[in-house]
């Protein structure tokens, strides 16, 4: 596998000058980042750079190798090895602790002449061998591996630790907000709209109080996820471990080292790690994408029709020709990122569950765009957060709203002529057809519904039930189902 120009690196042939006679940007050093994550939005995806970009893999192919070097020694596996002492063992690891920036440049020239990234790590590792006094055991560097034995456990300690230490966080920390939101909001009323019509209240605590169940759910099936690896030869079948050394268990080598790696071990596989867990994780973050663009098109919508209020920002242009204006960008922002994000993880979990045979080299690109598609969802959960935190609710909106929507009774009272007469009330035939003549097509106000509803000859207590009825208290138990959003 060649070694690209590192990044920031340009070509020491590269002409400062365009044909068209401008400054040649990739000239410059450093260059300008070529997409937005590593450039605008750096400061919100930098988390990930640690877990999942080209250097933090090497990293922790690094770390796979030096583990599997260690296990080896603790296991005896081979004749004439021993458990390493303490000060030996330090030693290996802290090629993990101490990788830095020599190391990647170090590593990008082994590789510019083995034209292969793992076979790159192998060799830097052994160079430090003689150091620690461990030059006898060069050989021991990788031994019966495959490079996917060490990439598989390398990008699944990469990914395990973006989603926990990363993801995770900043994504319950949005739904925390969001629940506090829902909370704070349990009782205010507010006018539902199925089809974008009118229809029965709500609470605005309750909407909110939905998107963030919705949004644990998924929260859920992420934390939950299995995180498989192996490291059990070419071709998953352990053939050069048993020719090399027969008498040794090497499936339980296998599992116990995978484990070791706090991965879950996968006994059964060709070549690849299947990546089947990877669809699976990939598939529970994009769906909590959608979700939350769910979010950002509903709450966009309420701040259209005024139900929320933005808070301005201290020197921040809304608009950059019309002052009055606070535009809804953060959410805009988000709406599009999360769907960056989705379309990335929906094709990495397509391509990723397909390999040829035993082997084919289509999951080796696609891999590497793992943190960009994670960058996306997480820049948009920065910006919603950000824009849930300049909302003001607008109360008198709300119940402007509910006190112009008296129709939206029709259908308590045709519910309650349908009881009563179950229960032998006379002259309360067809409420459906009477409440849909009274109110299709036309406003209906207060009075005219209390004077139909006393002209039903109602029993008293249904009556008055119906008498005491606003649009604004007819939300049911909207604010107690605020509770299922926690449990």
């Amino acid at each position: 596998m060649a070694s690209p120009t590192p990044s920031g690196s340009p070509s020491e042939h590269a002409d400062p000058r365009l044909p068209d006679g401008r400054l040649s940007l990739a000239a410059q050093s450093p260059a300008p980042a070529l997409g937005p994550l590593d450039g605008r939005y750096r400061r919100q995806s930098a988390p990930l750079t640690e877990h999942l970009s080209e250097a933090a893999l090497n990293r922790n192919r690094v770390h796979v190798e030096v583990e599997w070097f260690i296990h080896l020694c603790e296991h005896r596996v081979l004749p004439g090895l021993e458990p390493l002492n303490a000060e030996r063992q330090a030693g290996l690891r802290s090629l993990v602790t101490d990788f830095d920036a020599d190391a990647v440049a170090e590593l990008a020239e082994i590789e510019a002449v083995t034209v292969h990234d793992v076979k790159a790590v192998e060799y830097y590792i052994g160079r430090r061998l003689e150091a620690l006094g461990l030059e006898r055991l060069t050989p021991l560097v990788h031994f019966g591996c495959t490079s996917e034995d060490i990439n598989n456990l390398a990008w699944a300690v990469g990914i395990r630790d973006a989603v926990e230490q990363v993801w995770l966080p900043a994504a319950r920390d949005l739904v925390d907000q969001l629940l506090a939101m829902a909370e704070q909001t349990r009782e205010i009323p507010m006018l539902s709209r199925t089809h974008g019509q009118p229809a029965t209240p709500t609470t605005l605590g309750k909407e909110l109080a939905v998107l963030a169940f919705r949004l644990r759910r998924q929260l859920k099936r992420v934390t939950e996820q299995e995180i498989l690896g192996k490291i059990n030869g070419a071709t998953g079948t352990y053939a050069a471990h048993i020719v090399a050394v027969p008498g040794a268990d090497w499936q339980e080598v296998s599992r116990t080292f995978v484990e070791g790696l706090g991965l879950t071990w996968n006994p059964l596989t060709t070549q690849i790690e299947s990546h089947d867990w990877q669809a699976e994780l990939y598939g529970g973050i994009a769906q909590f994408n959608r979700v939350l663009h769910n979010l950002c098109t509903d709450v966009w919508s309420y701040i259209s029709i005024g139900y929320f209020r933005q808070i301005p920002v201290e020197g921040a242009t809304g608009s950059s020709t019309m002052p009055h204006k606070i535009n809804p960008i953060r959410f805009e922002n988000a709406e599009a990122n999360l769907e960056l994000s989705t379309s990335l993880l929906d094709t990495l979990a397509t391509t990723l569950s397909t390999s040829r045979w035993q082997r084919d080299l289509t999951d080796s690109t696609t891999q590497r765009n793992i943190g960009t598609a994670f960058g996306h969802s997480l820049l948009a959960i920065s910006n919603v957060a950000q824009g849930l935190a300049k909302l003001a609710v607008a109360e008198e909106v709300l119940a402007e709203d509910l006190e112009h929507n008296w129709e939206v009774l029709a259908e308590a009272i045709q519910m309650v002529m349908r009881a009563e007469a179950i229960a032998g009330a006379p002259g309360l035939d067809s409420p459906y057809e009477r409440l849909k003549e009274l109110t299709r097509g036309h406003r209906v106000d207060q009075q005219r519904l209390r004077e139909f509803v006393g002209s039903l000859g109602l029993p008293d207590d249904a009556a008055a039930r119906l008498a005491e009825l606003t649009p604004a208290a007819y939300h049911g138990i909207a604010a107690t189902l605020v509770d299922w959003a926690r449990d």
